[in-house]
């Protein structure tokens, strides 16, 4: 053999017994009590669990078993065993070890322990014990990893009392794998759950989905599943589960605001960060998912060592977050009415009431369920509404309530025709005539007078084109500057680009009770926002037009016997029909609330809108 050769045969040799590591050495020096110690920990990183046997007196029969499932139960990504002291007696020794555990969410763990070893046949062996994994491990035992979340903080009324409690509900889910009729089994779902069927399409749809899967769709009271389970439990493909969950007063109390709280998502789970595994609840809408963080607060992680005659040993432990209540400024009471006045009502519609003392919320409802929050999210035209903001302007200005006006069936402006409601004419009479009879074509001829600059800065002074902190996604208020004057003639009925929620035109109303306009409030520790200051004069007047609207105008539907109401009415058109669709509105006050009503596409507001609000205003009484 040449030199070369024996260079490059030693240099293998070398690096064959490197790659040996512990096992090799052990082959090598049986004798020692240190190599067997090294050898089995090195065993038990690599996971050579035969040799693990091989070297061990006693060994349990699941050897492989019990230490596979090692790093699974205890959440482990890596671990380390590094040998210390070893003491030799006779043919009796001691390894003691250091073990370094990597743990998913919990850092780094480390213990000592020990190894007993024997000599046997001139051979050091290691005498297999439970505490050869953990000092304090039995026959027995078992790692358990838990989790705990803290009781989700509720969600409180104004009064301080929760407003959702934990009650017996039902989710009604999917197993695709069941479904004999898709388009039946979806149907179902929107005739008696009123889901969104694009939702539950996209779920079926979603790639990887597993055909044993259960697909989570929709959460209802145990005893309204009851009501239901004639029509809806024989469906194939729908599949349920009961549970206790947290429950408003109602199915319908406030669902668009309270929001819902149900299993997470696949998308939860990508976007909700790493404390959140599969099965856990969550807010899925509303302030329950807004303040998710502070409403279930964190879990609390620990690592357990389990006995089945004994208390648990806890081993590590990362104390999670308490949650934390949340506290509204909805009032039950108020809410129930609200909701109640809706009944009946086919269209798609919104209720909000606020307090035109304070500017809080005090309800808002929003029909139909299963769709989004109109009540603070949908932007519409006014309509007649609207003309309480541009009175105020017109009496900044000098015009007074005697003031003569025209009011004819019909007005020109810039080549378009404007109309009163029905074709009604008035002839010459006052201004208060016109407001009360919201008469269009005299708001258009005091209009032609007021510079679009005048309109948009009255505009504002009710807030419209403001930003404001509000938890809930709301629609912004606007009233754009008119391109040309037939734009600004309809701008002044609160037609054209003019746009406003729900929750919008109820603080329009509350400004005119409370002289002045301020954003509205959902959070008690919302902290109040500076008023925009409405004179003190201007507020008195339109405050008595609106209560003569009620007693003899437009907005006579609205009246309650024994109760002053004040409102206005408004009938805004929309789309491209002729002749138009008209959304209904009804705005108004009364004692120290004041609210808004719209019936979507639902016609004259005098006629649609303000009976709603004589319902409302008599369950409050």
């Amino acid at each position: 053999m040449s030199a070369k050769n024996a260079l490059i045969t030693a240099a293998v040799a070398v690096l064959a017994i490197a790659g040996a590591g512990g096992a090799y050495f052990y082959t090598q020096n049986q004798a020692k009590p240190d190599a067997a110690a090294r050898a089995y920990l090195e065993a038990w990183e690599d996971g050579d669990y035969e040799f693990m046997e091989d070297i061990s007196l006693s060994e349990p029969a699941r050897l492989a078993e019990l230490y596979e499932s090692i790093p699974e139960d205890m959440g482990a990504t890596e671990y380390s065993f590094e040998l210390d002291e070893v003491t030799e007696d006779g043919d009796l020794a001691d390894a003691a070890f250091t073990a370094t555990w990597a743990l998913e969410e919990l850092g780094e763990f480390t213990y000592r322990s020990e190894l007993e070893l024997e000599r046997h046949e001139e051979r050091w062996r290691v005498v297999w014990a439970p505490t050869t994994i953990h000092p304090d491990f039995d026959y027995d035992a078992r790692f358990r990893r838990t989790r705990s979340w803290p009781e989700r903080g509720r969600i409180l009324a104004l009064d301080g009392q929760p407003i959702t409690e934990y009650r017996d509900v039902v989710v009604v889910g999917i197993e695709p794998q069941r479904i004999t009729d898709r388009d039946a089994m979806i149907q179902a779902l929107v005739d008696n759950l009123e889901v969104d069927p694009a939702e539950v399409n996209a779920a079926l749809d979603r790639p990887g989905l597993r055909e044993d899967w259960f697909l989570p769709v929709v959460e209802i009271p145990a005893d309204r599943f009851e009501e239901l389970r004639p029509i809806i439990y024989p469906v194939p493909g729908l599949v349920f589960q009961s549970k206790q969950d947290r429950q408003p007063p109602s199915e319908e109390f406030a669902r668009h605001v309270i929001g819902s709280v149900g299993e997470i998502t696949a998308e939860g789970l990508e976007n909700r960060g790493e404390i959140y595994r599969r099965g856990d609840l969550v807010g899925r809408t509303g302030l329950e998912q807004v303040f998710e963080g502070r409403l279930a607060g964190r879990p609390t992680l620990e690592l357990r060592i389990t006995y089945p005659e004994a208390d648990d040993e806890v081993l590590v432990s990362d104390e999670g977050q308490p949650s934390e209540d949340l506290a509204t400024t909805l009032s039950v009471p108020i809410q129930q009415a609200a909701e109640a006045a809706l009944e009946g009502i086919e269209q798609p519609a919104a209720v909000v009431v606020v307090d035109s003392t304070s500017f809080d919320v005090r309800a808002a409802v929003s029909r139909p369920l299963g769709e989004f929050n109109r009540a603070f999210g949908g932007r519409y035209p006014p309509g007649s509404s609207f003309k309480v903001v541009f009175s105020a302007t017109l009496m900044d200005s000098g015009v007074t309530v005697d003031q003569q006006v025209p009011c004819p069936a019909e007005t020109e402006v810039g080549g378009r025709a404007f109309r009163n409601f029905e074709g009604e004419a008035l002839g010459v009479t006052t201004f208060r005539q016109v407001f009360v009879h919201s008469c269009n074509t005299g708001f258009i001829e005091l209009g032609s007078a007021v510079e679009s600059e005048q309109l948009i800065e009255g505009a504002k002074r009710f807030g419209f084109g403001e930003n404001f902190d509000f938890p809930l996604n709301v629609a912004k208020a606007v009233f754009p500057q008119p391109n040309d004057v037939t734009e600004k003639a309809a701008a002044t009925i609160g037609q054209g680009r003019v746009l406003a929620s729900p929750l919008h035109m109820a603080t329009v109303a509350a400004a005119i009770a409370a002289d002045g306009w301020q954003p509205p409030k959902l959070l008690t520790e919302a902290e109040a926002s500076e008023r925009k200051a409405l004179d003190p004069a201007t507020g008195q007047t339109l405050r008595e037009l609106m209560v003569q609207v009620v007693a003899e105008g437009t907005g006579r539907a609205a009246q309650v016997p024994g109760v002053e109401v004040g409102g206005k009415t408004g009938t805004a058109e929309f789309g491209d029909e002729t002749p138009p669709k008209t959304h209904a509105w009804f705005i108004g006050f009364t004692d120290d609330l004041a609210f808004a009503i719209l019936v979507e596409d639902g016609g004259v507001g005098g006629r649609v809108a303000a009976p709603i609000a004589a319902k409302l205003i008599a369950a409050l009484e």
